[in-house]
């Protein structure tokens, strides 16, 4: 495969394209490196990658509506993966414009250039944030998910909108993937577990919200990479069983699916920073605060489908995912 991996200066992106370097295909990555995060860990994952003789990086922003069409044209991608997006729940409450401007006109960019240029599969990032009022545990890809409470939630929402428009009229075969909560080593820095590894390191108290009762399906980054791979290779059909008298959100008559890719196993994030506790030897100072604007008290991802048609569930505990972060974490800032 010749893929295009968009994102892949990010946390996921770098993992996954590291991921399919090591499968043997050809990678072209392509990150705009924004400031929303510290731009030195970008660099620092691109650093890994770039040796490899089949990595190309290519720096644009997914907006750049001519400079994506260039790149698609030039390019001849066989596979795409869309992961490159404005991420953060918070973020999108204050800086909303942000979120069109990469999530969905970015999006409409990596759409037209999959139908111009025969790409043969599309997947692309959504997030467990689209269930937004939805209380059902554990969440499914069959249910409605009509009821976002963030922009960033319903712009991922708009994703999966656009993306079966485009099954439905030209035939390309999309798969989105809805991501629960990922961690891991090369994480975002803007995310609980890398800030609150250092500040319990540096002595200083961490914030907890909803008083530490927020409940997530935590997932290691390396399920989350094995299920992409794993989606990529599987390109999405039809359901031939699809009915429009009682449509199924997750699937359709067009070649066109939805997957979660969670763990499967809430834990409260009280456990989670016991765990972090363990790990690093040493006891958090906690400022219990109460739940933030745009959170939902709680996530589970429901992966019957993801098992059933890639034959894949992760399951990699936190016990384990935690320490694998806190050894790379010494090891990259050297604590």
């Amino acid at each position: 495969m010749k893929v295009l991996v968009t994102g892949a200066a990010g946390f996921i992106g770098f993992h996954l394209s590291r991921k399919l370097l090591a499968l043997g295909h050809e990678v072209v990555g392509l990150d705009n490196i924004n400031d929303y995060y510290s731009v030195e860990i970008k660099h620092a994952r691109l650093a890994q990658l770039t040796p490899e003789p089949r990595f190309t990086f290519v720096r644009l922003d997914l907006a750049d509506t001519d400079g994506m069409a260039r790149l698609f044209a030039e390019q001849g991608f066989t596979h795409v993966v869309n992961l490159a997006a404005q991420a953060g729940v918070r973020y999108s409450i204050q800086n909303p414009r942000a979120y069109v401007d990469s999530n969905i006109v970015g999006f409409l960019n990596i759409l037209e250039g999959c139908r111009h240029n025969k790409v043969r599969h599309l997947t692309y990032a959504s997030s467990s944030s689209v269930y937004g009022l939805n209380t059902t545990l554990p969440f499914s890809v069959h249910d409605n998910v009509d009821h976002p409470i963030s922009l960033y939630a319903a712009s991922k929402k708009a994703n999966e909108l656009m993306a079966h428009t485009y099954s439905h009229l030209y035939g390309l075969p999309t798969t989105g993937l809805r991501f629960f909560t990922v961690y891991g080593p090369w994480g975002r820095p803007d995310m609980a577990l890398f800030l609150f590894t250092k500040a319990i390191l540096a002595g200083e108290p961490i914030k907890v919200f909803n008083h530490g009762k927020m409940r997530r399906d935590f997932t290691y980054v390396d399920d989350i990479v094995e299920g992409v791979v794993r989606v990529v290779q599987h390109t999405a059909e039809p359901n031939p069983a699809w009915s429009g008298a009682m449509p199924d959100p997750a699937t359709s008559p067009a070649p066109y699916r939805l997957y979660n890719i969670g763990n499967n196993n809430v834990v409260e994030l009280s456990r989670y920073i016991e765990v972090l506790e363990e790990c690093l030897g040493k006891k958090a100072v906690k400022e219990l605060l109460p739940m933030q604007l745009g959170d939902v008290p709680a996530t589970e991802a429901d992966v019957d489908d993801l098992v059933r048609d890639v034959d894949f569930k992760p399951g990699t505990s936190i016990e384990a995912g935690i320490a694998r972060f806190v050894q790379w974490y010494r090891e990259y800032f050297k604590v």
